[in-house]
Order: C-alpha cells, then sequence, then structure tokens
C-alpha cells in the first residue's frame, strides 16, 4: 500500500529504478502519482489540471532519473519537477487563480481566554481518531489550504503535508528559509482561523464527545 511508504523506502524504491529494477516501477507510480496529484490539487482547484500535472511530472521524472544524484533526496526532487511542471501550465493560465485573498482576510483574532478550543496545524496527520470527524476535517483542511493565497498555500503544503524540510522547501520554491519560517506560521494561523470556526460548530463538537 502507498501509505506504508516512508522516505526510506522511497529512497529504496529510487535506487532500484536507476538500476533498472522493473518491478519497483508500479510502486513508485502508485505513490508518487497519489502525492502529486493531491499536491496539485490542492494547489490549483481543478482536478483535470491536477491529473494533467501529475502524469507530465512523472514522465519527466522517468526521464530525468538518471540525473538523481542522491536518491535519498528523492521526494523534494520529485516536488521541485511538479513545481516546474505547474508554473508551465499557468503560463497557458489553464488554472491562474481568478482572485488571490489577502492575509487579513485569513488572520485570527486575537486569543481570548475560555472554552475555545485551539488547533495548531503542526502536522497534516495530526488529526482526532474519531473517523467521522477525522474525515469531516481532514476535508475541512483541504478546503482551507485551497483558500490560501497561493505563497503561503505552496509552503504548507510542502512542509505539513509533504513533511519536507525548511531546507528542502526553500530550495523547491527558490526562497530563503527565514521566509519559508514565515510563510509556514502565517499560513498555519490562517488555517487554525478556519478550523477552530469548524470545531465551534455544535455538530462537530457533538462529534468529540
Amino acid at each position: 500500500m502507498t501509505g506504508l511508504i516512508d522516505k526510506p523506502k522511497e529512497a529504496e524504491l529510487a535506487r532500484r529504478l536507476i538500476k533498472g529494477d522493473e518491478e519497483a516501477f508500479e510502486q513508485f507510480v502508485a505513490h508518487f502519482r497519489q502525492k502529486i496529484f493531491q499536491y496539485m490539487w490542492l494547489m490549483c482547484g481543478q482536478r483535470e489540471d491536477a491529473e494533467e500535472v501529475a502524469q507530465e511530472t512523472l514522465f519527466r521524472v522517468f526521464t530525468k532519473l538518471p540525473q538523481l544524484e542522491n536518491p535519498e533526496h528523492v521526494r523534494p526532487w520529485v516536488f521541485q519537477i511538479a513545481r516546474n511542471e505547474c508554473l508551465m501550465l499557468r503560463r497557458k493560465s489553464v488554472f491562474a487563480p481568478t482572485q488571490e485573498l489577502s492575509l487579513d482576510e485569513l488572520m485570527p483574532a486575537s486569543k481570548q481566554s475560555g472554552g475555545e478550543r485551539k488547533l495548531e496545524i503542526a502536522d497534516w496527520s495530526a488529526l482526532p481518531e474519531d473517523g467521522v470527524l477525522r474525515s469531516e476535517l481532514r476535508g475541512e483542511i483541504e478546503r482551507a489550504i485551497q483558500a490560501l493565497p497561493e505563497i503561503y498555500k505552496s509552503v504548507v503544503l510542502l512542509r505539513d503535508v509533504e513533511e519536507l524540510t525548511s531546507e528542502e522547501t526553500a530550495r523547491i520554491l527558490d526562497l530563503n528559509i527565514d521566509v519559508v519560517k514565515t510563510r509556514l506560521h502565517r499560513g498555519r494561523l490562517a488555517l487554525r482561523q478556519t478550523l477552530e470556526a469548524y470545531l465551534r460548530r455544535p455538530e462537530a463538537v457533538g462529534h468529540t464527545q
């Protein structure tokens, strides 16, 4: 199952592919196609465009595979290619955003004492165990990420969803690490505001009791 493929196993698959191991091909495709599709769908909001980028990215990956110098870094390498494919598609105005929300529209209100629940988005997988709430909250997170301004969305996806380091994210997005950390912090604050509003709903609270 693709969910069982962690970073060390990704590196192992990459090494096997470089050596010409055909059995690793299907596993690599299934795993990274799903990850790239999710990344691009949340970035552009259009499944058709995400599918196109995922297919083109995988094609580029396999044509450039001999250029991969360090299999341990295969995940950021793949997402660097995905980002380039995304930029190429955007130049064609296929899924260019019609508007970009300002940070002021997304920032949470000042913290208040009392019974309000605070949820820090530091890990994509840090969701409640209840199956129904987990599914609903995941959908809410996806919608919240899609609503982020692109400069924050790209950092949140790479750091919190794909679990890349700040250094890897900076290289992919061609930013310095301080900018990555700042945008990540602001993006997480914006997501927290959305999720706090969701968790204050009576029906959401009912699931957690």
